[in-house]
């Protein structure tokens, strides 16, 4: 099985704590889906097996017209498998999901959104400058939902300067009385050349309490979890049967190929990415070129990732992948960072598998980072 992730690089307007490559300037927009087309065309050859996913991420996708988007499903179905296909998942800012756009949208192959709603209180929402409102990040749950659409996930950001505890509480408690089967919640970061680290630094906002993000953290994980939620990732919960299939096939290392400007793509062996540069990416696919880099991926990046993202999943590192597949410096360094962990009661062995304690969960990059191998 494989997946397709297409990067959509336009939105109407830029939130203050993206770093994301995408646009404002619509003007190019067609011939950036045309350039797509393309790109999926010229890749064909690269997957060999089944699509089993396809993710519209961004940017947002949700931007795109009608004539746009059928044009990149009648490319996909006329050049890839598509008959083992389950998950088509498309990004959408809650603005977007009016009534006539989710009755185009039921008419497509897509089954699954993830609607960016961050917050439910117009405060957050706008020192994130985002282009909708608290009214509109609710109707838009509903209008959905009234269209058919039950496999929802929306994204929160937790930590940010003008979310108490106590709103934090609020936000989570809307989620789960809309009966959103899936959550992905992220911590506010802040991220060179975006609008909130410019604020912060002219002191115009706060910066970021991490006591506060960890408290809130925290919440979320009691919350979610003591209403059906499974944390099957350190920032993603979903009810049985929610889980994003996307997203965990990356997470297991299955192929997928990143169509678009800054996509990136895996095959096993090789990681890829596109140009960040939509002029560029353009040109360079209407000359038949891939404007992309690639980076054969050595045994110590092979071992770190699989520790990176086995410590935060629900699936754990593989004890037998570990002492198996990689060379004894690799293992003996793990083992004896390893033993250290587990006497700090930060990490614990579960079937052979490497988990992180609940408690750990808010540090588990950090915790990673330990266990990776430095040349």
């Amino acid at each position: 099985m494989a997946g397709i992730y297409i990067h959509i690089p336009f939105c109407k307007q830029k939130c203050s704590y993206c770093d994301f490559h995408f646009s404002t300037n619509l003007q190019h927009k067609s011939n950036l889906i045309q350039a797509i087309n393309k790109e999926l065309e010229i890749r064909k050859d690269e997957i060999s097996t089944p699509l089993e996913t396809i993710y519209f991420g961004g940017g947002t996708p949700s931007i795109l017209s009608e004539i746009e988007l059928e044009s990149i499903f009648e490319t996909i179905y006329k050049n890839y498998s598509t008959k083992n296909l389950k998950e088509i998942t498309l990004e959408a800012n809650p603005d977007d999901l009016n009534k006539e756009k989710l009755n185009f949208l039921k008419s497509t192959p897509i089954n699954r959104f993830s609607i960016g709603v961050q917050s439910f209180f117009e405060e957050d929402l706008k020192l994130m400058n985002r282009a909708h409102n608290a009214q509109e990040a609710e109707t838009s749950i509903k209008l959905a939902q009234d269209f058919g659409f039950e496999n929802i996930t929306i994204d929160l950001i937790y930590g940010s300067t003008t979310t108490t505890n106590e709103m934090w509480k609020q936000n989570l408690q809307k989620a789960i009385e809309l009966n959103v089967p899936h959550i992905s919640s992220y911590a506010l970061t802040v991220e060179e050349k975006t609008i909130l680290n410019h604020q912060i630094k002219k002191g115009i906002t706060k910066p970021v309490d991490e006591d506060r993000q960890n408290e809130q953290f925290q919440l979320l994980v009691d919350t979610l979890t003591s209403n059906d939620f499974i944390q099957y990732e350190i920032s993603n919960f979903g009810k049985e049967e929610y889980f994003s299939l996307h997203n965990s096939n990356y997470w297991k290392g299955i192929h997928y190929l990143g169509i678009g400007p800054s996509a990136h793509s895996y095959n096993g062996k090789t990681r890829a990415w596109n140009i960040a540069n939509n002029s560029k990416y353009i040109q360079a696919i209407n000359e038949n070129n891939l404007p992309q880099e690639i980076e054969v991926l050595n045994e110590v990046e092979k071992f770190n990732e699989m520790i990176m993202i086995g410590l935060r999943t629900i699936y754990g590192i593989d004890l037998n992948r570990i002492n198996s597949e990689f060379s004894q410096p690799l293992v003996n360094s793990f083992h004896q960072e390893l033993n250290q962990l587990i006497n700090e009661n930060l990490v614990e062995k579960k079937e052979n598998k490497i988990i992180l304690k609940p408690e750990a969960k808010f540090f588990a990059d950090g915790i990673a980072s330990r266990l990776f191998y430095i040349n």
